[in-house]
C-alpha cells in the first residue's frame, strides 16, 4: 500500500472515530500495525489529531467564542469553564504520572487494545439498554462532582482502546446524565485534553519530530478534519435517535477481528 492512500486512510479514521466511542487511537494503531505504517517520531499521527480538534472549534466557534468573552461577568459561562477545568484536571495529573508507561507498553501493545475494544463495546451496550431516568439534561448545568468525576473516568481512555469520548459518555450515563448532553460535553472535554495531548507529544518527541513528508501530513490532516467535522455535526442527532449500540458492536467487531488476525500472524 502507498503512503499517500495510507495517508487518506488513517486520516479519514482518525476524523470518524475521534469524537464516537469506538477509540479513534486503538483504530489508529491497529490500521498502523496491519499496514506497516509509522511515521518517523510519530508526527504524522499526532499532527492529525488536531484536523479533528479544529472540526470541534469550527462547530462550536460562535459557544466558545462566547464563553471566552463572557465568563469574566457571566456566572453560567465562568461555572461551565469551572465545570470543563474539574473534568479536565485529573488527565493531567495521572497522564503526565503515567505518560512513559503509556507510550512505551500499552501503546505497543495491539492485543490491550483489541481487548478493551471488546470490554468497552460491551459495557457500552449495557448501559445503552439500562432502563434509567436521566437526572441532568443540560451539560452547562451538571454539579460540579458530576464534571469531576466524568474526568476521572476520562482517564481511562489512557488506555488504548478504551476511547475519551467512550469512558466520558459511559461515565456520564451512569451518572445520570441524558445521552445528548453526555455526547455534548465530551465534544468540549475534548478541546482541553486533547489540546494538551498534542501538546504535550510535540514537546516530549520534539528531537524526533520528522516533517519531511509533509504532504502526507497535510492530506491526513484534511482529511481527518473533513470527516470529523461531518461526524461533530450530526452525532448528536443520531445518537438522540439510536443511541451508542451501533457503535458498540462495532467496537466488538473491530476488537474480535483483531485478535483473530493477531493470531494468524499478521
Amino acid at each position: 500500500m502507498s503512503d499517500w492512500l495510507a495517508a487518506i486512510i488513517l486520516g479519514l479514521v482518525e476524523g470518524l472515530t475521534e469524537f464516537i466511542p469506538v477509540s479513534s487511537t486503538g483504530h489508529m494503531l491497529l490500521l498502523g500495525h496491519f499496514m506497516g505504517f509509522e511515521s518517523s517520531g510519530k508526527t504524522f499521527e499526532i499532527v492529525i489529531q488536531l484536523g479533528a480538534l479544529l472540526a470541534i472549534i469550527s462547530v462550536y466557534f460562535k459557544r466558545l467564542w462566547t464563553l471566552a468573552t463572557r465568563w469574566p461577568f457571566d456566572p453560567e459561562a465562568r461555572r461551565f469553564l469551572i465545570g470543563l477545568l474539574l473534568a479536565f484536571a485529573p488527565a493531567v495529573v495521572i497522564g503526565f504520572l503515567a505518560y512513559d508507561f503509556i507510550k512505551t507498553v500499552l501503546f505497543e501493545t495491539p492485543q490491550v487494545i483489541c481487548v478493551a475494544l471488546i470490554v468497552g463495546g460491551v459495557i457500552l451496550l449495557a448501559l445503552d439498554r439500562m432502563d434509567k431516568r436521566p437526572q441532568w439534561l443540560d451539560a452547562n448545568q451538571y454539579p460540579m462532582r458530576i464534571y469531576f468525576l466524568i474526568g476521572l473516568f476520562q482517564c481511562l481512555a489512557m488506555i488504548p482502546g478504551v476511547s475519551r469520548s467512550g469512558a466520558t459518555i459511559a461515565g456520564g450515563l451512569l451518572l445520570k446524565t441524558d445521552k445528548r448532553s453526555a455526547a455534548e460535553f465530551s465534544f468540549f472535554l475534548a478541546l482541553p485534553t486533547m489540546g494538551a495531548a498534542v501538546a504535550y507529544d510535540l514537546l516530549k518527541n520534539h528531537k524526533t519530530l520528522d516533517f519531511s513528508d509533509v504532504g502526507l501530513i497535510a492530506v491526513g490532516f484534511l482529511v481527518a478534519f473533513l470527516t470529523a467535522l461531518v461526524v461533530v455535526r450530526f452525532l448528536l442527532d443520531f445518537v438522540s435517535k439510536h443511541g451508542f449500540a451501533p457503535f458498540a458492536w462495532w467496537r466488538i467487531v473491530v476488537g474480535v477481528v483483531g485478535l483473530a488476525l493477531l493470531q494468524a500472524g499478521f
